[in-house]
């Protein structure tokens, strides 16, 4: 692809409004540190939510989206659509909690809820391994991602001597710089405002692609025809991998199929969710959402925003993403590299117009820069805040632990660049860290509800899962059952396998190690008012604190807020597809659980269901 004057106008522009906004918002960052990192706890619900969607639509989204379907259908989306479960439970029982807890960082946490050397010593290993190896590695890939998405549109770039590869590495660390200035300078405020204007932006430019490519294939009736037949050669050709009867069109696998049978499915729906600890879908909460939550102004702005993010990122970004990759498989069917049709796609003349190419551009750089944003400023908070002036240096200034966070940001940057050169011989390195999460999100859940969980149960599951997770991976399904790693009955297993043993460790660490402080336990309680259900001796030793018993409130509006954004977001599915009927019923019952939840929460009253009795318009402030 050449870019002509006006694209790189409008790259131009693109970059000066980004950097204008980091300018503008240098001043407000250097207070203190929790303006540098949680903008004050003065962010209204629709920018802290939009900001955790933006941050979740990295470069390489659309061509992880476009891979699934090409691979296994619509369907192919399950293995993340079910993850909803584990943003409902953030949204209903945990954002008003964690912001209540009014800390800097979700691992401060490890020191608010438990006491002595082992809280000390959780939150300073989670600090480091969060910022440093899981930090980097997400870097790492996102960085590898960008360079992919240019080498398609730039395949034969060159520049003062360099090879197309070095090129582009080139060009991706220059965007990295200039992220890194921006937030370097502005801190999370700036973070914030560049990413409600980037996913404007990447969202524009992606429901523009999917219009004019599904226009290209004759709309959406000659999409669903020509995808039809597709699917009947794949079945006479004996195919049947995607989608329920192998159809690429099925919203459900079918449960027979040889990529997600019934085992698997039940596993994604009814394990994963809550055992395993992923980036932005942490059982319990926590991460860059966490951040989030902890930077609206109040408890009804944190619940507002992080059920903003799940509609947003479940029911509204998916169908522009998957239009398109449906058009791919029409028009590139011998594409050997599925992921790149999305961006052949956009590069493809005959399809996308010429005179938004340089916009479309942008929109990738928009999603990447808005990932790479977060990470460092999130990485640059543990940093500074869990270790560096936890355990290094003690008693300064707001304004040198400020420094000290614009340091750790290009500290974070430069480190990231180096392993993005080698990340083709690390990659193997994102599942053996994984491997530390998986099992523990039931400890996440409960250190909330449950006095007798110690930081010793936090850790033991830490251990017990990574050991078993790397015992079945590396030994088990090898040596004395092999299984392909391309099996999905081995995810299954090893999760089932992982959680049982993960489970039962903690849980016997827990009643062999002596409870907290009942002081630390009393300060959490006193402050953050659990239900009581769990806290029974707590609870008597604090008569003056009345929790509120929400618990089933909460689960109503928890599984009304499921089928809500389900129904969302397979009605709109429907209707795309022509099967209006369906998809108005399926709007009608979204519109049913919507009335359910509001009904709830407001029958409930806002100055019950929040600590800070705040009764303030939930409307986008003017001017903000």
């Amino acid at each position: 692809m050449i870019l002509n004057g006006f694209d790189w106008v409008v790259l131009a522009l693109y970059f000066g409004f980004t950097i204008g906004i980091g300018l503008y918002y240098r001043r407000r960052a250097q207070g203190s540190t929790d303006e540098y990192f949680r903008g004050g706890g003065k962010v209204s619900w629709w920018v802290a939510g939009t900001s955790m969607v933006a941050t979740t639509f990295a470069a390489d989204t659309p061509l992880a989206v476009t891979g699934i379907v090409a691979k296994n259908g619509i369907a192919g989306n399950w293995l993340w659509w079910n993850m909803l479960f584990s943003s409902m439970l953030t949204v209903f029982f945990f954002a008003r909690l964690w912001r209540r807890a009014n800390i800097l960082t979700d691992v401060e946490f490890a020191e608010y809820r438990y006491s002595g050397a082992p809280a000390a010593i959780l939150r300073g290993f989670r600090a480091l391994y969060l910022s440093i190896p899981v930090n980097l590695i997400v870097l790492g890939w996102v960085n590898l991602a960008m360079v992919k998405i240019l080498g398609q549109v730039f395949p034969d770039l060159m520049l003062f001597g360099m090879s197309n590869k070095m090129t582009l590495l080139a060009l991706v660390f220059g965007m990295m710089i200039i992220t890194a200035f921006v937030s370097t300078m502005s801190g999370l405020w700036g973070v914030l405002v560049t990413d409600v204007f980037q996913f404007a932006l990447a969202m524009g430019m992606v429901i523009a692609l999917a219009y004019f490519a599904v226009a290209k294939v004759g709309g959406m009736d000659g999409l669903i025809t020509k995808i039809q037949a597709l699917d009947a050669a794949k079945a006479a050709a004996g195919d049947t991998a995607a989608g329920a009867g192998g159809s690429l069109l099925s919203f459900t696998p079918d449960l027979n199929s040889a990529w997600m049978p019934l085992t698997v499915f039940f596993v994604y729906i009814g394990v994963t969710w809550w055992a395993s600890w992923y980036p932005g879908a942490e059982p319990g909460g926590g991460g860059y959402i966490v951040q989030r939550v902890l930077c609206a102004k109040n408890e009804k702005h944190s619940l507002l925003a992080t059920l903003w993010f799940s509609i947003a990122h479940y029911a509204v970004r998916p169908w522009p993403w998957i239009l398109t990759a449906l058009v791919t498989l029409v028009l590139y069917p011998d594409l050997q590299d599925k992921e790149a049709g999305y961006v052949k796609v956009f590069m493809d003349p005959e399809v996308f117009p010429i005179k938004l190419r340089g916009l479309m551009l942008a929109a990738f750089m928009a999603a990447y820069m808005s990932t790479i944003a977060t990470q460092l400023n999130w990485g640059a908070s543990y940093l500074v805040n869990d270790f560096y002036r936890r355990f290094a240096v003690k008693g300064m200034s707001e304004g040198h632990y400020v420094n000290a966070g614009k340091g750790a940001t290009v500290l974070l940057m430069v480190l990231s660049i180096a392993v993005t050169s080698q990340m083709e011989t690390i990659a193997g390195a994102w599942k053996f860290l994984m491997a530390v999460g998986a099992g523990t999100g039931s400890v996440f859940i409960l250190r909330w509800f449950w006095w007798r969980i110690n930081a010793w149960s936090e850790i033991s599951s830490m251990i017990a899962s990574f050991i078993t997770s790397m015992f079945l991976d590396f030994y088990y399904f090898v040596e004395i059952h092999p299984m392909e790693n391309s099996d999905p009955h081995r995810f299954a297993y090893t999760v089932l396998i992982t959680v049982a043993v993960t489970t039962v460790v903690w849980l016997a660490t827990t009643f062999l190690t002596p409870p907290e402080e009942k002081a630390v336990l009393l300060r959490f309680y006193r402050k953050i008012a659990p239900t009581p259900t769990l806290w029974g001796p707590i609870a008597r030793l604090a008569p003056d604190v009345k929790p509120k018993r929400d618990e089933l409130h909460n689960l109503l509006c928890w599984a009304a807020g499921c089928m809500m954004i389900y129904m969302i977001l397979f009605g709109t599915g429907k209707l795309l597809f022509g099967e209006v009927k369906t998809g108005l019923t399926f709007f009608v019952i979204a519109a049913i659980s919507a009335g359910v939840i509001w009904w709830d929460l407001n029958a409930r009253g806002w100055a019950v269901i929040t600590d800070d009795g705040s009764t303030d318009d939930i409307a986008p402030p003017a001017g903000q």
